[in-house]
């Protein structure tokens, strides 16, 4: 048999430019079947539909679809409403506890005030009071529910920015509580996230969307309409909601940027009410320590010293613990659904507060308390809409460069 050489009459010296490649080595490279396939002067290939390779379907479960780990609140309830319920059950029942706690002590707080109008004294009480309560706790070992453990230096300086925020609006809230109505106090602290608005633009830099801007707006004139038509209004109790809507303004956006992810909210509020504690007993002392003696007096003489002495200690265990269960809440909740819980806990406090004092509402007051409210749920509706836009990291320094100076 001639070589191949030979029958296409090419020189045995002559070496080929291409490279001598097999048919065997040539259909591995290509997708065909060997029978598809006639080895001769050409190589004749059969078209053929494109096999599909049999892939094996692996389904891999979503984090959302794993199920959720139950903490022991969650796994007690779980035997009596089941895994799935438990979780719901137990956030509806903080929320639910929350505004008992929280209209408990709107009613007991006013009430003080009738007989012992010391505002500065009895918001000191409140977290004094608050304070024996963690104390005392974490003394019998329930260290969960109350500091949880002793805190860095630098988590206590991130705590503390936000802390004294809440202090001095809490002291602001409780003059305004004392000059006006609860109703009142309440419509203007509406206003609270016009304020956050503001401060974050200043302080972080964030910028709000338009949508978002435009919802302040039923708010501000909500509680323009309500102020001007609410009998008890004065200039006392109007400024010192708005200061207080100021400075809690100033928590939230610090403690955006202080926020520690090693502490749970109930430690976080515990270390709060013990930094509240610091600056509000000398506050109290210069504003009102001159007449406490002598109002305190008056007061036992009016009322009696059992109750006196009850109702200041009651109304500051519940105002610790509604603040505990309003963190708790968060924790279990978004921000937006808080936001929303927030906007009902304001209704139940104004409701609730003008049946008990037989408060008479104006027909302008009213409609101004339900625009304001209206508004309120229309921003949290349009911020779970329309997120902040954070502002621009600053710019790099040139490698090998100096970092721009300060302007």
């Amino acid at each position: 048999m001639a070589s191949l050489a030979q029958r296409v009459s090419v020189p045995l010296g002559v070496t080929s430019r291409r490279p001598a490649v097999s048919p065997v080595a040539l259909l591995g490279a290509l997708p065909v079947r060997p029978s598809q396939v006639s080895v001769g002067s050409r190589l004749a290939v059969k078209p053929v539909a494109p096999v599909r390779a049999r892939q094996t379907l692996v389904t891999k479960a979503s984090a959302a679809d794993a199920p959720k780990e139950l903490d022991a609140l969650e796994t007690t309830v779980s035997k009596v409403v089941g895994a799935k319920l438990a979780p719901t059950v137990v956030t509806l029942t903080f929320i639910a506890i929350w505004y008992a706690l929280n209209i408990g002590f709107n009613l007991l707080n006013k009430t003080i005030f009738k007989y012992f109008p010391y505002p500065y004294t009895v918001s000191t009480i409140h977290v004094v009071v608050g304070l024996i309560y963690c104390v005392l706790v974490y003394a019998v070992g329930l260290k969960s529910w109350s500091f949880g453990r002793p805190v860095t230096k630098q988590e206590f300086k991130n705590i503390f920015g936000p802390a004294a925020m809440h202090a001095i609006g809490h002291v602001a809230a409780n003059i305004s509580f004392a000059a006006v109505a609860i109703s009142l106090t309440h419509t203007v602290k509406t206003l609270e996230p016009a304020f956050n608005v503001v401060l974050s633009k200043v302080i972080l830099g964030e910028a709000t969307p338009l949508p978002v801007l435009l919802s302040l707006v039923p708010i501000m004139f909500g509680v323009a309409l309500a102020s001007a038509g609410e009998l008890s209004f004065n200039w006392t109790g109007f400024l010192t909601a708005m200061a207080s809507n100021l400075t809690f303004g100033f928590r939230a956006v610090w403690s955006k940027r202080a926020m520690t992810k090693s502490l749970d909210g109930t430690a976080v509020y515990a270390y709060t009410t013990l930094i509240s504690v610091l600056i509000c007993v000398p506050w109290a002392l210069f504003a009102e320590g001159g007449t406490l003696v002598e109002g305190a007096k008056a007061a036992i003489a009016k009322v009696g010293a059992s109750r006196f002495y009850t109702d200041l200690f009651m109304v500051g265990m519940l105002y610790h613990l509604y603040n505990q269960f309003a963190f708790n809440t968060l924790e279990r909740v978004s921000p937006v659904s808080h936001g929303v819980c927030n906007v009902v806990k304001r209704v139940a406090i104004i409701g609730s507060s003008v049946i008990f004092f037989n408060q008479t509402l104006t027909a302008q007051a009213m409609v101004g308390t339900v625009i304001a409210l209206i508004g309120t749920w229309l921003y949290t509706e349009m911020s779970s809409k329309h997120k902040h836009k954070k502002a621009p990291p600053p710019p790099a320094a040139p490698s090998g460069g100096a970092s721009p100076a300060a302007a």
